[in-house]
């Protein structure tokens, strides 16, 4: 079964968490702050990390970044903010999802449930899959894309995104449909999360941007032959 990191510096929503968590089966381990999440990621592998953005030493969102320089565990954020910059923030930093408190524990398992099984997927789908368009090389099975022989640094879900679209690639792709596939069941967010990842990722791409064509009134295509 997979274990869970919970990360909140109040003592009250991590039990409440803990205990919604074990109740399907998960192990979880707990951390009160962003310092404490970080350490415990350098030295165990988690399927998932459920974090709080305020805690004190090192918030949410750094803790967020510093874990992903060397491990890509997918990230659910909690928040008392729920604006849509904060939630843009977030997933341009690499979190698959966020959260906004007050919320329903059973909510947040199903999301729990949906995240861990996309993620499954995802690396089951993965074997095998490389591609190569003029310099660019995707690399779906290592998670890694090369601009002209030189790595790109790019957030989690800039990969899933353009993994996507190179899987699909000469396939018309709509807005909606790149949410329900690359962030998956009901998500929270707009036509304007997609846009903004398409833009990081082309510059992430470079010149090789000129591969995701965009799709006025629709979405998005990676063209190529």
């Amino acid at each position: 079964m997979a274990h869970i990191l919970i990360v909140d510096d109040e003592v009250n929503i991590r039990t409440v968490v803990r205990e919604y968590a074990e109740f399907e089966g998960y192990d979880v381990t707990e951390a009160e702050n962003g310092m404490e999440a970080v350490s415990l990621c350098h030295d165990n592998d988690y399927d998932l990390i459920i974090m709080d953005v305020m805690m004190p030493r090192l918030d949410g969102y750094s803790a967020c970044k510093e874990i992903h320089k060397t491990k890509n565990i997918p990230v659910i954020m909690l928040s008392a903010r729920g604006e849509e910059y904060d939630k843009l923030f977030g997933f341009e930093i690499g979190v698959d999802d966020y959260v906004v408190k007050p919320f329903s524990p059973k909510e947040l398992m199903a999301r729990v449930k949906v995240v861990l099984k996309r993620n499954k997927t995802a690396g089951d789908a993965n074997q095998m899959d490389r591609y190569t368009f003029e310099g660019l090389e995707v690399d779906i099975s290592g998670r890694e894309v090369y601009v002209d022989g030189k790595k790109a640094s790019m957030t989690p879900k800039e990969y899933d995104l353009l993994f996507y679209l190179v899987r699909n690639k000469n396939i018309a792709l709509s807005r909606d449909k790149l949410l329900e596939e690359v962030w998956g069941y009901d998500f929270f967010g707009d036509d304007r999360t997609v846009d903004t990842h398409i833009k990081m990722l082309r510059n992430s791409l470079g010149e090789y941007r000129k591969f995701i064509v965009t799709l006025r009134g629709m979405g998005y295509k990676f063209e190529a032959q």
